[in-house]
């Protein structure tokens, strides 16, 4: 009789912490940063991209205040094609990116241990020749002042040696125009590759979610 009333009250917590979470996770989303940062230069295109699931940030390749293509290399690729001007960062767990090309491939195993923050975060970056803007797609203009935070952000996101982003070596990249790199913190249910796009909007001091795990906390605020 103990043993189920342990069990019983074990099962009350999962559910009582499981729907707090929920209720967490729809409503902080809600609630705006950054409404009325104001710039005197708006004119540095970034953009934010979903595929319906994963934030990425897009910035410029290179522009008189970050040259990107010292870092982050067009031969790490397949194409090695050298006509990109945008390039898509996104942060995420290691093991989803490596070992997850699709939802059918997730094992238990994965899950668990990028929901737990144990595991090792990577980032995916893709080269871009165009964008096009569209409801998966948003622009933003911001200023030089901001877009340095932006890049000090980034920079923080990657490790390096000596400056260098450190490149994982795998055939588990999903297209020509993709690498991935070494990076920085832990992904757990409470911080996602959507939180650490929501980060970065915040620290270029773009509107952006209270705190997010989803795509649509973010997009939300980008009608």
């Amino acid at each position: 009789m103990k043993i189920i009333k342990k069990l019983l009250k074990y099962v009350a917590i999962f559910i009582l912490v499981l729907i707090s979470y929920v209720l967490i996770m729809l409503s902080l989303p809600l609630i705006s940063v950054n409404d009325e940062v104001t710039e005197n230069q708006k004119e540095i295109p970034i953009y934010i991209l979903t595929n319906g699931v994963h934030t990425d940030i897009v910035i410029p390749l290179k522009n008189e205040h970050q040259d990107w293509s010292k870092q982050l290399k067009f031969e790490h690729t397949i194409a090695k094609d050298t006509t990109h001007n945008y390039v898509a960062l996104g942060w995420g767990d290691k093991g989803f990116y490596l070992e997850t090309p699709t939802w059918a491939d997730l094992k238990v195993r994965t899950a668990l241990k990028a929901a737990s923050g144990l595991s090792s975060t990577a980032m995916h970056v893709t080269f871009y020749k165009t964008m096009n803007e569209n409801a998966s797609c948003k622009k933003l203009l911001i200023s030089p002042e901001n877009y340095t935070k932006l890049i000090s952000f980034i920079n923080e996101s990657f490790q390096s040696n000596s400056g260098e982003f450190l490149k994982i070596e795998t055939n588990a990249v999903y297209g020509k125009n993709d690498v991935f790199y070494e990076a920085n913190g832990s992904y757990s249910l409470f911080y996602t590759c959507n939180s650490w796009a929501n980060l970065a909007l915040k620290a270029a001091n773009q509107k952006a979610a209270l705190w997010t795990v989803t795509d649509s906390g973010i997009f939300r605020h980008y009608p």
